[in-house]
């Protein structure tokens, strides 16, 4: 029996493919009043970031989503931004600015890793009415202060090195 579980179950769960979705790391300039949009790169002191509730688990995390038929990774993010924080963009296109990685919960509590990469939007502001309303948490935090609330040990990572991040995107642009 226990041949049985480690060959059609165990075996099959340690070689399944990584799943695949994309984040939004929404940022303003900290202490930006609502529709300020500054324009100068970036410093990591100089930003807030937007973290939101998940929501089964209430821990704190970007908004992302699987992707959508059709729709560009950047796209695909700029829509769950939307959906799950009522974004307001300025109009500048989302710069992809790394990757991570993490055990997603399934259906049956199954852990799957999930490959998630992230693209930096700046905000003008957030929307009062937007599909997840009243379903989640949404704060702006500084990157280290986001870094401390989120548990996925590479998304802490490219949160305290998202400035960085979003300025060498930038200059490429």
């Amino acid at each position: 029996m226990l041949r049985k579980i480690w060959t059609e179950f165990i075996l099959l769960l340690l070689r399944r493919p990584a799943r695949y979705q994309v984040a939004a790391l929404c940022w303003r300039p900290a202490g930006a009043p609502e529709g300020a949009s500054g324009t100068d790169a970036p410093r990591t002191d100089e930003i807030e970031v937007l973290v939101v509730s998940s929501l089964t688990t209430h821990r704190w995390i970007l908004p992302k989503g699987w992707p959508k038929d059709g729709r560009s990774g950047a796209e695909t993010a700029l829509e769950e931004a939307w959906e799950e924080a009522g974004i307001r963009i300025i109009g500048e296109p989302p710069v992809h600015i790394g990757r991570y990685a993490y055990h997603k919960r399934l259906r049956g509590d199954v852990p799957v890793r999930t490959l998630v990469d992230v693209f930096a939007v700046r905000i003008r502001g957030l929307l009062d009415h937007y599909p997840e309303e009243g379903r989640r948490e949404r704060v702006w935090l500084s990157p280290a202060e986001a870094a401390d609330r989120v548990q996925e040990p590479e998304l802490k990572a490219l949160l305290r090195d998202c400035a960085r991040r979003i300025s060498a995107a930038a200059a490429q642009a």
